[in-house]
């Protein structure tokens, strides 16, 4: 899927640029490339490039901006996430609930999260500067989740609520086919039989319950090719 959505991550008074890089590599997992910050203490900088592993191009492309209103010109519907209760905030609303409507409002505009410092979150005044005021469910006795950390979660729940990306059908590289799978059970009833562990006047329901098994399974060409060579060295060993 080509996942487009207009999602701007914007990280505010950032203090460690090797949180910018995590950040970004946190991102690209999720397919956002759009970063913007807000005046870092260091940036750019080899401590961000290093975090940020295959997503130095997310970093390359970050917007570096002044004021907090500058990195949201262009922006319909702002988020801000903070772990703490303010008086004069918006009513905090958990993440998983905003997600919806952060999602829906992408189609008409551009959508922002914000971030605040590390140490210290969002201002009061950043946050009046937010539409919405988000917080991730966690710990009450230990709430504050690492800047990282925080942005993955976020454009995880944004990206699923999307429908961003399915998890990567495995397959069949090569399904027997119905020959294989008659040969295979001919091969077992005559083993069994041989062996002894079958007993041809009364075989119960034994291949009945193989069948099922198998079935379930879902064998493919390789796996019966080493199932009958399996049956075939059992049989050679008891003609010795």
């Amino acid at each position: 899927m080509n996942f487009t959505m207009p999602l701007r991550v914007v990280l505010s008074r950032t203090s460690h640029p090797g949180n910018i890089g995590a950040a970004a590599r946190a991102m690209k997992t999720m397919g956002f490339a759009d970063l913007a910050l807000v005046a870092p203490r260091h940036f750019p900088d080899p401590d961000a490039t290093a975090m940020a592993a295959g997503a130095a191009d997310v970093l390359a492309s970050a917007q570096v901006f002044d004021t907090l209103e500058a990195a949201l010109a262009d922006c319909t519907l702002v988020a801000g996430l903070s772990a703490r209760a303010r008086d004069l905030a918006h009513p905090p609303v958990p993440l998983r609930d905003a997600a919806r409507e952060l999602v829906d409002a992408s189609a008409a505009g551009r959508v922002a999260l914000v971030f605040g410092n590390e140490t210290s979150g969002l201002t009061n005044e950043e946050l009046l500067r937010c539409q919405r005021a988000v917080v991730i469910p966690a710990n009450p006795r230990y709430s504050s989740l690492n800047l990282a950390a925080a942005v993955q979660v976020a454009c995880y729940e944004l990206a699923t609520t999307a429908g961003a990306h399915g998890v990567p059908a495995a397959g069949m590289k090569d399904p027997a086919t119905g020959d294989d799978i008659r040969g295979l059970f001919e091969h077992l009833d005559a083993a069994t039989v041989a062996s002894g562990y079958i007993d041809p006047a009364n075989p119960g329901r034994f291949l009945e319950r193989m069948r099922r098994l198998f079935a379930r399974a879902g064998l493919e060409r390789e796996e019966v090719r080493v199932m009958r060579g399996m049956l075939a060295a059992f049989e050679r060993k008891m003609k010795r």
